[in-house]
């Protein structure tokens, strides 16, 4: 029989949670602890009951961000799937969706946070570049296996960069255009399946 939760830690995770949404709005820098307490509707100083540092609160919430935008995208890319689009396909329009360009505080944390990234504590870096590593391997998954070796790095690095600049543009007709010309740009060079069995999505 499955453990509850104890109070501890279901506010524990109220407060990781709060902290992961707040950092991919607002970056590393835009959020302190009291901030994110306030945001949770908790005491600044029961912060310390539960984390030793700012930065282990940041190592829990990239680690929960990444989990989150995983789920989010899986929850995405499946029913494209079941309707016949290639597992490429349905992550780069998944990833690249009008839906991922307006939720900046529930997308993918790499995307929100990559120029920040460099200039963390070495735990919140490390725990950053898990996180790229994670989104490789999600592409890497789902690319054919025709193409080239290393193609999984070229491909994520042009969803994040095409993400970061089409919301750098807006929610608004620029940013969708760049949007489309990524997906339409990323499918043609690799997605070996054929047009007529992946036109279904």
């Amino acid at each position: 029989m499955d453990r509850r939760p104890t109070r501890k830690e279901l506010t524990h995770e109220r407060i990781v949670e709060t902290a992961a949404r707040a950092i991919r709005r607002a970056g590393f820098q835009g959020v302190g602890v009291a901030d994110i307490m306030k945001e949770a509707g908790l005491t600044h100083g029961g912060f310390y009951a539960h984390f030793d540092s700012r930065d282990a609160l940041l190592v829990e919430a990239l680690e929960h961000a990444g989990r989150d935008s995983a789920a989010r995208i899986a929850q995405a890319t499946v029913p494209r799937c079941s309707r016949g689009a290639s597992p490429l396909r349905a992550l780069v329009e998944s990833y690249l969706s009008e839906a991922h360009l307006c939720a900046v505080d529930e997308g993918c944390p790499v995307a929100a946070l990559a120029s920040e990234m460099p200039h963390q504590a070495p735990q919140v870096r490390e725990a950053a570049a898990q996180r790229v590593h994670a989104l490789i391997a999600l592409v890497q998954q789902a690319l054919p296996a025709t193409v080239p070796k290393g193609s999984a790095e070229a491909v994520a690095s042009q969803m994040i960069g095409a993400l970061q600049l089409a919301r750098a543009l807006g929610d608004n007709a620029q940013g969708r255009a760049l949007l489309s010309r990524t997906r339409q740009a990323l499918l043609a060079q690799f997605n070996a399946v054929p047009p007529s069995a992946d036109a279904m999505s």
